[in-house]
């Protein structure tokens, strides 16, 4: 199977769901107060995500509307400087959820300009979880909380620079 190109139609997404809707079916006459439980929780399911996909759609509208690719250059861009290494560090310390999820926000802000360290600095931070660091004090104490806090965020600017070196590195090609 090739891989498909950006903005290609792909049949295997309508092809998923109409196997799902044939096993609800299979389901429905074969155990019918099965699917009827089924259809239930995922409708609790539903109403459960529906709030978190309702902000992040009204995130995802409000950073099309107001981020601009000038603005992300100038913010999180080659030339952002220490205002740039403080958004991507404090951005990646606060953002919460599974990280594939942020590739994509990711991806597309590099290509209006983002800069691939500060990139990879946002992802590094995302090792200091905010809501753990009373429980890092109770059993590690507050001197090493903060000394590998300090440390965690410091090498995220090393790492992003090195990560940027490196694809610099790949980027070029040999004559």
């Amino acid at each position: 199977m090739k891989p498909e190109k950006k903005g290609e139609f792909s049949p295997y997404p309508f092809l998923f769901l109409g196997v799902v809707l044939l096993v609800y079916a299979l389901v429905f006459v074969l155990d019918p107060d099965l699917a009827v439980r089924s259809c239930a929780r995922f409708a609790a399911l539903v109403r459960q995500v529906i709030p978190a996909l309702g902000l992040v759609f009204l995130l995802l509208f409000t950073v099309d509307l107001f981020l601009t690719p000038k603005r992300v250059a100038g913010a999180l861009g080659m030339e952002a400087g220490a205002r740039g290494w403080l958004i991507a560090t404090a951005a990646g310390v606060v953002s919460t959820g599974p990280v594939y999820l942020w590739f994509p926000l990711l991806a597309d802000l590099r290509e209006h300009g983002m800069r691939p360290a500060l990139a990879a600095a946002f992802l590094y931070c995302r090792s200091v979880k905010l809501p753990l660091v009373p429980l890092m004090v109770y059993y590690f104490g507050w001197l090493y909380t903060a000394v590998l806090t300090v440390f965690m965020l410091g090498f995220s600017v090393v790492v992003g620079l090195a990560t940027e070196q490196v694809e610099e590195w790949g980027g070029k090609k040999e004559d």
